[in-house]
């Protein structure tokens, strides 16, 4: 029982500096995002932030903006999978309910006026 409880800890202990690393890495990629998505270049900034997403799937942020690339190239249903994993991930972030709402506000409203 000892030597399970030490190889857990031992485990915990090695997989830290692992998770600072993606952390960092996935960090890195979503400012790069940042960066290209404000100079028009979409398809760029969403391989920066789904490679993010691979790196460190529990980062919210990174959904979040990949909600609104998805936005804005027009692929609608990966952005409500994008925001909606966001939130999961951060029920309390006001700015990403803030995007995911404003983005059903539209969505919606474009989906009863195509049926009209």
């Amino acid at each position: 029982m000892r030597r399970l409880a030490l190889i857990v800890m031992l485990v915990a202990l090695a997989a830290g500096p692992a998770l600072a690393d993606a952390r960092s890495d996935a960090r890195t990629r979503v400012e790069f995002g940042i960066k290209v998505a404000q100079r028009g270049l979409w398809r760029e900034a969403i391989f920066q932030w789904e490679r993010a997403v691979k790196v460190d799937p529990s980062y919210a942020s990174a959904y979040n903006n990949l909600g609104i690339a998805y936005e804005n190239t027009g692929d609608l249903e990966k952005a409500r999978v994008a925001y909606e994993r966001a939130l999961e991930l951060e029920p309390d972030n006001v700015l990403i309910r803030q995007n995911y709402e404003l983005f059903r506000e539209i969505n919606d409203r474009t989906t009863r006026q195509g049926t009209r």
